[in-house]
Parts: C-alpha cells; structure tokens; sequence
C-alpha cells in the first residue's frame, strides 16, 4: 500500500495538524526584517534537519565504550543485518559513507580511465565526484523542472559507445521512474548504481529502493532521515560484486580485524588488492541500529509536515513540491519549494539570507554542478546545457522536515516565511 492506498492517511496525518500553526496577524505587511536590523521572529536559531538522539543512542554507545570495542565490530554486523532486512536485499557493507560506496560501485564494476558515467546535475557533489576520482568522464542529463529526478528521455540522448555506468539520485526521497530506467540500461548494457542518500524509506511499486540496479548506496550524514553521524551503506544481490567491495572497502584485506581477534583464533590477513579504508565503527552503528527502529514513526511525522506545508504554502509566490506518484512511496526527506522570484523584489539568496537572519535554517538542494568551476572548466558547460537544473538552482528552497518538530517551531518557519515574502513582493 503506497501512493493511492495512503493518500487518506496523508489527508488524516494532516488534519491532526490543523489548527498547528496560526499566522500572526498583527504582523505589518512590512515589518522590518532582522536582515535590515528588524527583530528576528525567533530568539535562537532553529538549525536546518538537526539530528536528535535520546537514551537508546547514548546507552547503546557506552555500552560499546565499556565493550572496548571501538572500530567495526559486532555493533556494524547486527546494523547491516537490520539494513538488508529493511531494504529486502541479500549483501550490504556498512562504510564510513554513501561517497565510499559510490566509488567503489564503480571500482567494483570495473569503470575504468575515459569510460563514460552518466548522472543528473542537480545533486551533491559526491555523486559526480567519484566519477573524476576513478578517471572516467562525467556525462550529465537534465532533469525534470518540477519533479527534480533526471529525465529518461535525456539519459538516452546522452549515451554513447563508451558510456559503461548511469547514477541516478533519488531527489528528496522521491523515486526515479524505475521501469524506463531500468529497461534503458537494459537495452544498451549500461551498469545501473543507485545514489539512495536521501531515499533510504522509498518505494518504487512494491519494491525498495535501491534494489534495482546493480549497486545501492546510502547516506547516513546527520541530517538524513537515518543517521549515525557520518556513514552510509552499500547493498547489492550480486554476491561477485559484494565479495570485491568488502576486501576493497578494508585496506584489501582478505580478513577483517573483528574475524581476526576473535575467540576462535587469531587468523593472518593478506592483501589481496591496494584497498581504501572506508570501515564503519561500531560506535557509529550504535546510533544507526535506533534510528532504524525509528525509522518508520519519524516517516509518518515527516509526511505530516510536508503536506501541512503543502497545504499552508499554497498561496505564496513559491512551487510547493509535487505529490507522490501512484505506486511509489516517498521518503519526505526534503522539502524543496521554487520561489516565483519574478513576484519578488529580491533574489532565493537574499530571500534565504533574510530567513537565516530571522533564525529560521533552510537549505539550498542543489546548486546544478555543471556550473561549479571545477566541471565548468573541465567541460566547458555553459548554465543554459541544462536548463531544467539551472532554473531549479536559482529557485529552490528547502525547508526544515525534522520529525521532531514542535508546534511553535512550526509556527515560527510560516511566520518567518510570510514575513519575508511580505517584504520583498512586488
């Protein structure tokens, strides 16, 4: 049960929500904004997706401080396990980052010097990163205008005799449309890798994200919706492709420290390959092993969150984001608006320095990469080669989706929000 089961359940998530926020009506309609020396709506800061831990985290941790155990050890082995059960997948390394797993994704599936990878531009750094970093070509199609995800259609354009490799990003948790994709990659042999760093929740029909291609990776930075503070997760059902990751991922190891101390006998390690240290701590999976058990409750208080501004943002110069498709789940990692900034007399930068300074966080998800100097150079992009990406980048806005939001958090964002809107409208 996805998009069309549970829509009744969002317009019930929301409903209890009603009544959460009221707009301050005796605010002027331009009162002077703590950005020109006005009193901010907040007296601290509400910072951006902050990650919050309670008594489960911390015990577990000083349980594993008391153990003596510090580096990967049988904290990482129960967090993987509980990972692939979640996701439904056979194989998985618990790393220090999705960064690690998506270079060696292409390691693993041989991406070697002048191959061609193709991506979307409107992502973080890392996912292209790692492309330059193994010494293939970085190869980008746009993406949608409303939706985020990079656009089937493009991906064909853009694929060539040496295209080896496609990375897609699951933008905000929403799902990419994983049939085309999946038959593209099919019909032109092209390896397909998964960057999940914001879907760990998401369904695509009845299947978990992430489970498609040959390789998933996610993230488990502190702002994500599961987090242990730095780490992320490789899985795949390929068991060839796990085996060369988990010696690569380990200093090229063929035995790993936890396999070599233990009660049964010290063992030797040899080194089979010139490996990385990429190794999650089990410190780290102390923290992962509760987000995860939390994972599904914090979903529900997101999905609230999101349609109440769904609902509350409706009437503002700004393209709140789209639902959900039919037959998908979104994992509401991001809230990501478009400001209509041809209604506003300020650019998304004042505008988003103007809610800083009234102590609200927000985010920018993403400025497009091919017009960061290090692919603009390299490549010779121009901001208009992507269009879709390049008008999202000067437009978006992400808000606060922190499941453990209060109401008068909630209440100080929409203010802030209608405070500067009405300032700077035309």
């Amino acid at each position: 049960m996805y998009a069309s089961d549970h829509r009744k359940m969002q317009r019930d998530g929301y409903s209890k929500m009603q009544g959460f926020v009221a707009l301050n009506t005796d605010m002027q309609q331009h009162e002077t904004l703590a950005l020109f020396n006005g009193k901010p709506v907040r007296d601290r800061m509400l910072v951006f997706q902050q990650p919050e831990l309670d008594d489960n985290e911390i015990n577990e941790v000083i349980d594993s401080l008391k153990s003596g155990w510090l580096g990967t050890g049988p904290k990482v082995g129960r967090f993987v396990n509980d990972f692939l059960s979640y996701k439904k997948a056979k194989y998985g390394l618990a790393l220090n980052s999705c960064t690690a797993g998506l270079f060696l994704s292409l390691k693993v599936l041989g991406i070697k010097e002048n191959d061609e990878v193709i991506t979307t531009p409107l992502t973080f750094g890392a996912t292209a990163n790692v492309i330059e970093q193994i010494g293939a070509k970085t190869v980008f199609a746009d993406c949608h205008s409303r939706d985020f995800n990079i656009i089937p259609e493009k991906i064909k354009g853009k694929i060539t005799n040496n295209t080896k490799a496609l990375i897609i990003v699951h933008f905000a948790g929403r799902p990419c449309n994983m049939k085309e994709i999946v038959n593209i990659c099919k019909e032109h042999d092209i390896a397909l890798i998964e960057d999940c760093a914001h879907a760990v929740e998401a369904y695509y029909g009845n299947r978990s994200v992430g489970t498609f291609g040959a390789i998933g990776c996610f993230s488990f930075y502190a702002t994500k919706n599961l987090f242990t503070g730095e780490g992320g997760m490789f899985i795949t059902n390929i068991k060839k492709l796990y085996n060369l990751a988990n010696v690569l991922s380990n200093h090229g190891m063929s035995k790993d420290a936890w396999k070599r101390f233990t009660d049964k006998g010290f063992r030797h390690y040899k080194i089979v390959s010139p490996g990385y240290k990429m190794n999650m701590m089990d410190i780290q999976a102390c923290i992962g092993i509760h987000q995860l058990n939390k994972i599904e409750d914090n979903w529900k208080k997101r999905r609230e969150i999101w349609y109440f501004y769904n609902e509350k943002l409706k009437d503002y110069p700004c393209e709140t984001p789209l639902d959900e498709e039919p037959g998908t789940r979104h994992s509401y990692h991001l809230y990501s608006v478009l400001l209509n900034i041809k209604q506003l007399k300020c650019s998304r930068d004042t505008f988003m320095n103007a809610l800083q300074k009234e102590n609200i966080g927000v985010g920018v998800h993403y400025i497009p990469l091919h017009i960061h100097p290090y692919y603009k150079n390299k490549y010779g992009f121009k901001a208009s080669d992507y269009p879709n990406a390049n008008y999202i980048g000067r437009r978006t806005l992400s808000f606060n989706l922190k499941p453990t939001l209060k109401r008068e958090e909630l209440n100080d964002i929409i203010n802030a929000f209608d405070k500067v809107c009405n300032y700077f409208k035309k």
